[in-house]
């Protein structure tokens, strides 16, 4: 009895000491959120006070609404929305049934098909950036839409990757009985293995809107137009004008990063189960 008290008493006391460093860590992390936070509502001179201040002494809420009101917002946020919503739905159609495919079906040279899948995973993306430019430019897709959003309907290579491992723990009597009951691959998949993939095929669908919305590279150098440009590259023009002003860079940066934080706090359960579960094969 005293060994087993010892034992949960010792439990307790790391088990306290670990809480203990993950709160300041994400006090540390946290610093420079919360510091963006206190300079967007504070006027332009305190911002160059020296010594700094973390308080402003009068909250202006109003630098949100100035700020909004300098630049084509709306027009930046409707771009992203298309982008990030096309980008979405063909990764959640496209790399569910590859990796559906991989999983399940049978057919020769599978094991080598999923390897060079796999080996574009080690491929830089900065590598393949002047071939795509190329393509595109031929294709005509420049300063539109198509080029973040297209690939995307041919799979990613990791999202293959982590439901393939999902689609394999699902058992395959369930395929074989379903062959046996004359139903077609596609309705298995569709009708089956679809809606058991379900977290899954939520966490793609999160991880995939957080990468998209905060994509600052591909909407650089595939778009040329001002009318054009997403939430990410309105800010970096922005920052150009009106690079003096870091109560309203900072104001327009929170409420760009807002959408991503508030999907990952209700997904982020799934995010986690859905990657544990998928790595459990």
């Amino acid at each position: 009895m005293r060994s087993q008290r010892l034992l949960r008493l010792r439990r307790k006391f790391w088990r306290t000491q670990l809480y203990v460093l993950l709160i300041v860590l994400s006090a540390i992390y946290l610093v420079p959120f919360f510091w963006a936070f206190t300079t967007s509502l504070k006027d332009r001179g305190a911002i160059f006070e020296y010594p700094p201040r973390l308080f402003p002494r009068e909250f202006r809420f109003q630098n949100y609404l100035e700020a909004f009101s300098m630049y084509p917002w709306l027009t930046f946020f409707r771009n992203s929305v298309i982008i990030t919503t096309l980008s979405v739905l063909g990764t959640l159609l496209s790399s569910p049934f590859i990796a559906f495919g991989f999983a399940v079906l049978r057919f020769p040279g599978r094991r080598a098909l999923f390897f060079l899948v796999l080996l574009t995973m080690m491929i830089p993306y900065y590598t393949t950036l002047i071939p795509r430019y190329m393509l595109f430019k031929q294709l005509g897709w420049i300063d539109t839409f198509y080029p973040l959003f297209v690939p995307d309907f041919f799979g990613n290579a990791f999202f293959i990757f982590l439901l393939r491992q999902y689609f394999m723990g699902i058992p395959r009597s369930l395929f074989e009985a379903a062959k046996i009951d004359g139903a077609s691959t596609l309705r298995i998949y569709w009708n089956i293995y679809f809606p058991l993939a379900r977290p899954a095929v939520i966490t793609v669908g999160i991880l995939q809107f957080m990468t998209v919305w905060s994509d600052f590279i591909g909407p650089l150098i595939f778009l040329q137009s001002p009318e054009h440009y997403t939430l990410v590259l309105g800010l970096n023009a922005f920052r150009g004008v009106y690079f003096t002003y870091w109560h309203y860079l900072c104001a327009m940066a929170l409420v760009i990063s807002i959408p991503p934080i508030i999907f990952f706090f209700i997904g982020q359960k799934r995010i986690i189960g859905g990657i544990t579960i998928s790595g459990l094969k």
